[in-house]
């Protein structure tokens, strides 16, 4: 029998509002059939890509340990100087250099193809000759020779202080010179060859001028070049 004084209202605990079901189409998964196949090529594609990566990395890693390739090794060996005269009325350089140079393969089982070669003759920075050498071939443990030689006349125009210098080593008798080599290689490993490489050697040395009957070779140091692959 209620209360006579109640009023009619609840006042238990509060009444949690009633969950909202949703029901799943009958279609099952909403992926597009289409987006599903891009989705798997490009993740085929990028495990086939990973893949070979990681097999060609294997591969190198395996050559370089069997190989194990060591830097060509390059010599200045002789020089003769016997024309280096500057003209101050018309800034032209007169020229006369032969150089022998010694090219050391220390490996055992790589061969070199040298495509091309270009050796250019700088004199403070400035280039005053080029030429272009004989392609070849230099097999395993095998030391090559290379015969660069520029005779000419060419227009140098130096500053003040390449004048200063110039004069300074025409008084001592003794250049500086830098000869360069600009390369297209490759690499033979039995029945491997490697694409072209552009490898650069820098030789730094000092040349007498070759005077009075004497022989400026007799005074030459040998000197080793810097190669930059």
């Amino acid at each position: 029998m209620p209360e006579p004084n109640l009023n009619g209202a609840y006042y238990g605990p509060s009444i949690p509002p009633p969950t909202k079901t949703y029901h799943r189409s009958r279609g099952g998964s909403s992926c597009n059939p289409c987006s599903c196949l891009f989705n798997c090529l490009c993740t085929c594609i990028c495990q086939i890509i990973f893949t070979l990566l990681i097999i060609i990395g294997v591969i190198a890693l395996v050559l370089w340990l069997v190989l194990r390739p060591n830097k060509v090794k390059f010599y200045v060996t002789d020089a003769t100087l016997t024309q280096f005269d500057m003209s101050t009325t018309n800034n032209t350089l007169y020229y006369d250099l032969a150089l022998n140079m010694a090219v050391r393969n220390p490996n055992k089982r790589v061969g070199i193809y040298y495509d091309s070669i270009e050796a250019r003759a700088m004199y403070q920075g400035q280039r005053f000759a080029s030429q272009n050498l004989e392609p070849f071939y230099q097999g395993h443990k095998n030391t090559s020779t290379l015969h660069p030689v520029f005779k000419g006349q060419s227009l140098v125009l130096l500053g003040d202080r390449e004048k200063s210098n110039f004069n300074n080593e025409k008084n001592s008798g003794v250049y500086e010179m830098e000869v360069k080599l600009y390369m297209r290689i490759r690499l033979k490993a039995g029945w491997i060859k490697t694409h072209k490489i552009k490898p650069k050697i820098e030789c730094d040395f000092k040349v007498p001028l070759e005077s009075n009957g004497r022989s400026s070779s007799a005074n030459f140091e040998e000197t080793r070049c810097h190669l930059d692959w």
